[in-house]
């Protein structure tokens, strides 16, 4: 545990120090809040329509869950965070590993007394408190306007949930790249190329009316969508724990052979 704990505390501090995390963190928290900016000047507009409305949605679902969890841009809006999280997540572990492979670290790290678990998941749990960071500073967009307007606490509490699993699952998946690449350029393209093809599993099905099935079963996004809905099930929370688990157990393999092979 200590170990691990070394390692976590060593790539967050690796994190911290380079360039590449700070320029993510700006670049794309300045974008979802321009969002935010839009997504709210649409929802005050509309203001006046919607409360005539039975039933209309409000402020959680117009505002709080786009910006978080949107799978598709609505019109000139710019990304959420969703489809951010695709191409951030990638940049942010492709030198978890592949990194110290390329640079000749890995090996002493792994000569140095510390478990393949314990720098797999030490190096994991430090990316994921940088994402679980990068989240909480965009959920506190919506949630400072939270005493001015209702908000659905339930469903919002649930979107965040279904952000915070899929961060989680990109980011493990991310790690096991790093883990079998030979080079950070190549980790990042694998991991990316696996986190769409999650995302897009479903979309064949979906066209040809088949609404069950194994790959609406394999796609991410059918079990986000049912968070962002606010329906909290165990078996979407056993399919982000599987993804998780799986990765991350690959990774650890990956790093145990290397460390065999000396």
């Amino acid at each position: 545990m200590s170990s691990m704990g070394s390692v976590a505390r060593l790539e967050l501090r690796r994190l911290l120090v380079r360039p590449l995390a700070w320029v993510l963190a700006a670049l794309t928290l300045a974008q979802l809040a321009w969002r935010f900016v839009l997504l709210l000047g649409n929802f005050l507009d509309n203001q006046v329509k919607l409360a005539g409305t039975p039933g209309a949605p409000g402020y959680t679902d117009l505002v709080g869950i786009p910006l978080l969890g949107s799978t598709l841009t609505m019109g000139i809006l710019p990304f959420g965070l969703t489809e951010l999280a695709l191409l951030v997540v990638p940049l942010l572990t492709m030198s978890t590993l592949a990194g110290d492979r390329a640079n000749g670290t890995l090996p002493l790290l792994a000569s140095s007394g510390t478990s393949p678990a314990a720098i797999v998941l030490g190096k994991y749990f430090a990316v994921l408190l940088w994402l679980l960071g990068w989240l909480a500073l965009t959920v506190a967009m919506p949630l400072s306007l939270a005493h001015g307007t209702h908000m659905d606490s339930g469903k919002l509490a649930a979107t965040v949930l279904g952000l915070a699993l899929t961060l989680a699952a990109l980011g493990a998946i991310g790690v096991a790249c790093s883990a079998f690449a030979s080079l950070p350029a190549v980790a990042a393209t694998a991991s990316l190329t696996l986190g769409l093809a999650l995302f897009t599993a479903n979309l064949a099905a979906q066209k040809a009316g088949v609404g069950n099935g194994v790959w609406n079963w394999l796609s991410l996004s059918t079990h986000l969508e049912a968070l962002l809905r606010g329906l909290v099930s165990s078996a979407d929370l056993v399919w982000f724990a599987l993804v998780i688990v799986i990765a991350l157990a690959l990774a650890i393999r990956r790093v145990a052979t290397d460390k065999e092979r000396g």
